[in-house]
């Protein structure tokens, strides 16, 4: 029995493989089939686009929910490709679920890419621009200049010619400010003294390619208190009063500035640091000289990051600008110093405002995530051929 079963197997392995009959007439038609399905589904596809498009444009800028909508718009007559199908008689009755995932894909990328394009410029453009606006300081002291910095973004582009800068209602000449890589900036001189405060209202009119307006105004003020001196009522005069390396000193800033320094007898910086509602130093840090009379200059430093889109691949050359001001102090303070622990201690660090940093996915990752998902299908089908020859 054993050697008729042996024989039996070396007679089964000497017959040759028999290669499956290939049906081309069956496959022709199929892939005929596919073809049409699929330019149907992209046909349709631009339809829907257009008739979103309607919609959107029918909507207005004002309603916030406009994606969401003509999204909705697109899913639900995504049922209506079946019924074409149905009505052009186009057998679908082997159909898998493999076959409606490529058609509603075909179906749903089209359509975004379609909209995308009619919703955007040169075709559509209802958005004014957006105009990210900073002064720097809010608050100056005289004799200071004021910047005023701004980012101004439009999908259909802004010139230089489309920005009208006023302040107090002055018009401002269009050559005394600079409009580069969408930042807008100017620099304003100010008045050298007053005994009061001043207020200047200014506003920014940026008008686009496409005639669509966007309107920005603020405000800052000068003032001879911006930076003071709250703890020493005697210091505004020379000789001062006796400080010794524990005796805290405290300024009151009324501006929005970042970073507090001043200096000794014009000597190295020395940051201040906020203790509840002022800023307080001590003579024990590095930079106060010993058993001597000081001169104290006061600065603050304002300091601004236009919130940026990390790139999805970031680069050498990717560098953030930073925008910055100081406000110097019009008084001159004056102290004596004590001969113990006086100028021993490291000062405080100050940093400033940290970078705020929005990372959206590139086209790159959209790009990786469909080829890998083409690569995954191909393997898929490969594996499944190969287990239908089995």
């Amino acid at each position: 029995m054993a050697k008729r079963r042996k024989e039996n197997e070396e007679e089964q392995e000497d017959k040759a493989f028999k290669v499956p009959k290939f049906d081309e007439e069956s496959f022709l038609k199929r892939e005929r089939r596919n073809i049409k399905t699929s330019f149907l589904s992209f046909l349709f596809a631009c339809l829907m686009a257009l008739v979103c498009f309607g919609f959107w444009a029918l909507m207005g800028s004002g309603t916030g929910l406009r994606w969401f909508l003509v999204f909705l718009v697109c899913i639900a007559n995504a049922a209506f490709i079946k019924f074409i199908f149905l009505r052009l008689n186009i057998d679908i009755s082997d159909f898998t679920k493999k076959n409606w995932f490529m058609i509603y894909g075909v179906y749903f990328f089209t359509w975004l890419l379609v909209l995308i394009v009619l919703v955007n410029p040169p075709f559509y453009d209802d958005e004014a621009p957006m105009v990210d606006l900073v002064v720097l300081p809010d608050i100056q002291e005289f004799g200071n200049p004021v910047k005023i910095v701004a980012r101004i973004t439009d999908n259909a582009g802004v010139d230089k010619s489309g920005i009208i800068f006023t302040i107090n209602n002055q018009t401002v000449d269009n050559n005394d400010f600079d409009f580069t890589d969408d930042i807008f900036s100017y620099e304003f001189s100010g008045p050298t003294n007053d005994s009061t405060d001043i207020t200047y209202n200014f506003e920014i009119k940026v008008n686009d390619l496409s005639g669509i307006q966007a309107l920005k105004s603020s405000s800052f003020k000068y003032s001879k208190n911006t930076i003071k001196l709250v703890s020493h009522d005697t210091a505004y005069t020379s000789p001062g009063p006796v400080v010794y390396s524990a005796t805290p000193i405290n300024f009151e800033v009324k501006a929005n500035a970042d970073i507090i320094y001043y200096t000794v007898n014009d000597g190295p910086r020395i940051n201040v640091s906020k203790k509840d509602d002022y800023f307080t130093t001590y003579p024990k840090f590095k930079g106060w000289l010993t058993n001597q009379n000081v001169t104290v200059k006061v600065y603050a430093e304002t300091i601004h990051y236009f919130k940026f889109v990390m790139p999805t691949i970031p680069t050498k050359d990717f560098n953030l600008t930073k925008y910055n001001n100081t406000i110097v102090d019009s008084q001159i303070y004056y102290f004596r110093t004590g001969t113990e622990n006086i100028g021993l201690d490291e000062p405080p660090k100050s940093e400033g405002p940290i970078p705020e940093y929005i990372q959206v996915p590139g086209f790159e990752t959209i790009i990786l995530i469909t080829a890998l998902f083409v690569v995954i299908l191909i393997f898929k089908k490969k594996n499944k051929d190969e287990k239908k020859q089995k």
